[in-house]
């Protein structure tokens, strides 16, 4: 089964690609590699959800935006190579805006991780950091940057 008829039984459909808003681009393909810019959760309305995960976010709304991050970045490779059937996830790493004493990060960035896997099946899977921030830009709740393996 394709990534796209994957999305379809999901009952996905990717955003459009972001446009960056500094300087910099969405994306960077050398050689065989792809470099995805970090994303957050952006809304339909170029809106990101806000605030510190462990305090006023809970993990179930931090791994959702986890997983509306991961949709903007399937929108991005495709842009970049065409067909997310040319795709095999290999690093990412996800940032959360966390509490001092929040410990759950790895929970939050599943919620990337576990679409990339449903998409994508074992091109999916990765290796990968978690990681609290003290904060992000936007003050949005998750950002996530990946590198993607560009198959023939």
């Amino acid at each position: 089964m394709s990534a796209e008829d994957r999305l379809k039984e999901l009952g996905l459909t990717l955003p459009e690609a972001p446009t960056p808003v500094a300087t910099y681009v969405s994306f960077k393909q050398v050689g065989d590699m792809l470099y995805l810019s970090g994303q957050g959760p952006r809304r339909a309305d170029g809106s990101y959800p806000t605030g510190k995960v462990g305090a006023d976010v809970t993990i179930e709304q931090a791994y959702d935006h986890a997983r509306q991050t991961g949709l903007g970045l399937l929108a991005a490779m495709k842009k970049a190579v065409g067909s997310l059937d040319r795709i095999e996830v290999v690093k990412l790493l996800g940032m959360v805006n966390a509490a001092p004493d929040f410990s759950d990060h790895p929970k939050v960035i599943n919620g990337c991780s576990d679409l990339f896997v449903a998409v994508l099946g074992e091109r999916g899977r990765h290796a990968r950091s978690a990681v609290g921030m003290g904060s992000l830009p936007n003050r949005m709740t998750v950002e996530i940057e990946v590198i993607v393996k560009v198959l023939p």
